[in-house]
């Protein structure tokens, strides 16, 4: 297994994965990821920001992940544990559902942080959904502090917690 940055030409397994991913979400009446998120558009413009990477077997998307300096302006509320410029964000981890349970998503964030701490970045940031008992049990079993909520009003009437995590 590598994980690496995604090329344009996976776009369309990616967005294959977040699909398939949307729709198991909706199957457990988790209502995080819909026909709307994420969006083509999004993840082609993650890939060509190079922030996008994938974990790969054998030329088989696993799993993704999108690290990233931008602070989405939802998060402006948000009284965050160090200074913005020290930061990153994770946003899209998703491991394809016909391979969850099998620890990807956790190597994922292994790479995150490990990618975070050799840049000298002092803190990881993240949201994710309140309904969501698995991620946000996840998180936390990680030593990631939850800090507040936020709402994005195409997604769900439901908040999504952000966490923040000291390295």
């Amino acid at each position: 297994m590598t994980i690496s940055l995604a090329k344009k030409e996976q776009l369309n397994e990616i967005h294959s994965l977040t699909n398939a991913c949307a729709l198991d979400l909706v199957s457990k009446d988790i209502y995080q990821w819909n026909e709307h998120y994420p969006p083509l558009d999004k993840l082609a413009n993650d890939i060509s920001r190079g922030e996008l990477y994938c974990l790969t077997e054998e030329n088989t998307i696993l799993g993704i992940i999108v690290i990233t300096e931008i602070e989405d302006k939802e998060y402006k509320d948000i009284e965050w544990l160090t200074e913005k410029e020290s930061s990153i964000y994770i946003h899209r981890l998703a491991t394809h559902p016909n391979f969850q349970g099998k620890g990807y998503a956790r190597e994922l964030m292994d790479f995150a942080e490990g990618f975070a701490m050799a840049s000298g970045y002092k803190s990881v940031r993240l949201d994710t959904f309140s309904e969501n008992t698995r991620n946000n049990k996840f998180y936390k079993s990680r030593g990631y502090k939850k800090l507040g909520d936020i709402f994005f009003v195409n997604q769900s009437i439901h908040p999504f917690h952000c966490y923040e995590l000291i390295l």
